[in-house]
C-alpha cells in the first residue's frame, strides 16, 4: 500500500489570481456565480455587470429566479472600506434590490456591524450577506477560490429549510396555475425553460435583453405587456419606446400606459380558470409574443442602426 502524501494549504492574496477588480474579478465572478450561489443558498441568474447608478457602477446584478427579486453583488479585492458601504446603500435604493451580497477578502468590524444592523432593522424580505473571499492552493496546484459567509440574516438556515419544503400554499389557485404552465410548456416547448412553477407570469427577454415581454394569468383577465429587465428601470424603457408610441399602440392594439413599469398592455377575457379555454388562450399568448417580438425587435434595431 502506497504511503499517502500530504501537502500544506496556502492562502494567497486575491490579487495574485485577479490583477484588476473590475476588469478581471468581476467578470470571473459573474461567469462562475454558482460558487457564490451555493454558499449563500440562493439561486442566482446574472442580469448585468457594471450597472450604472448615478455616477457609480454596481459590480454585478442578479435575479433570484425563485421569487423574481433583485440581488446586488458588490465585490472587492481589498479590505472593505466606507466608500463601498456607501455605494451599496446607493445601489440598494437605485436598483430596488432585496438581497445584498458584499464580497471581500477582509471585513472591518464596523462594516460587519453595519451588515448585522441592516439585517436586524430593515423590513422583512431584505437580506444582507458579508462573504469572505479566499484564494488557496497546495504546492503548485491550480488556484482555488473559497467563499465563506461571515454575516447573514438571523435564522437564515431555518429560512432555507422552510424554502426547501414542499409548498403548502393556502392559495387554491396555485396548483391550477402550475398545471396551466405545464400545459403551456407542452403546447409551446420553446418557453419550457422559462416557465414558472405556479406563479402569475413568465418573462422573455427582447431586444438583446433591454425589454421583457411578460405574460400574466389571473382569475378575471389574462394579458401581456412589456416591462423593464431586472437591471433597468421605467425611465430607460420609456425612452426606448416613446419614439414609436403611436405606431406601436396601433399595430399591437395595446395601451402604452407605463404605470407600475407596465408598457403596451393588452388584456383579454376570460381568466385562466376554465381548462377548456386553455388551448385558445395559449395560442393567443403565442400570437402576441410573435407580434410584440417582430414589432419591437425591428424598430429598436433600426433605432440602434440610425445612431
Amino acid at each position: 500500500m502506497s504511503e499517502i502524501t500530504f501537502g500544506r494549504l496556502t492562502d494567497l492574496l486575491p490579487r495574485e489570481a485577479w490583477k484588476h477588480e473590475a476588469l478581471a474579478f468581476t467578470p470571473w465572478l459573474a461567469e462562475n456565480i454558482d460558487h457564490l450561489s451555493e454558499v449563500v443558498g440562493i439561486p442566482l441568474e446574472i442580469t448585468g455587470t457594471e450597472i450604472a447608478v448615478e455616477t457609480f457602477a454596481a459590480d454585478i446584478l442578479a435575479r433570484n429566479p425563485s421569487d423574481g427579486t433583485v440581488v446586488l453583488i458588490e465585490n472587492q479585492l481589498e479590505q472593505t472600506d466606507h466608500t463601498h458601504l456607501g455605494q451599496i446603500m446607493t445601489y440598494l435604493a437605485g436598483l430596488e434590490a432585496h438581497t445584498v451580497i458584499w464580497v471581500a477578502p477582509k471585513f472591518r468590524e464596523p462594516h460587519l456591524s453595519a451588515i448585522r444592523w441592516l439585517n436586524q432593522h430593515t423590513a422583512d424580505g431584505f437580506s444582507f450577506f458579508a462573504v469572505r473571499l479566499r484564494v488557496v492552493r497546495i504546492s503548485d496546484s491550480p488556484f482555488a477560490p473559497i467563499f465563506e459567509v461571515v454575516e447573514k440574516p438571523s435564522g437564515w438556515e431555518r429560512t432555507l429549510k422552510e424554502a426547501a419544503k414542499p409548498v403548502t400554499s393556502s392559495d387554491p389557485e396555485s396548483p391550477l396555475r402550475a398545471e396551466f404552465w405545464d400545459f403551456y410548456a407542452e403546447r409551446s416547448p420553446e418557453i419550457a425553460d422559462v416557465k414558472p412553477k405556479s406563479g402569475w407570469n413568465y418573462w422573455l427577454p427582447l431586444a438583446d435583453g433591454r425589454l421583457f415581454f411578460t405574460t400574466y394569468i389571473a382569475q378575471r383577465t389574462c394579458g401581456v405587456y412589456i416591462r423593464p429587465p431586472w437591471s433597468s428601470d421605467r425611465e430607460t424603457v420609456a425612452a426606448l419606446l416613446l419614439p414609436f408610441r403611436d405606431e406601436l399602440e396601433r399595430e399591437l392594439d395595446a395601451e402604452f400606459d407605463g404605470s407600475k413599469n407596465h408598457f403596451l398592455v393588452k388584456k383579454r377575457t376570460p381568466g385562466f380558470g376554465d381548462r377548456e379555454q386553455w388551448p385558445a388562450l395559449i395560442d393567443w399568448f403565442e400570437q402576441q409574443r410573435r407580434r410584440y417580438t417582430e414589432a419591437l425587435e425591428n424598430r429598436l434595431r433600426e433605432q440602434v442602426d440610425g445612431q
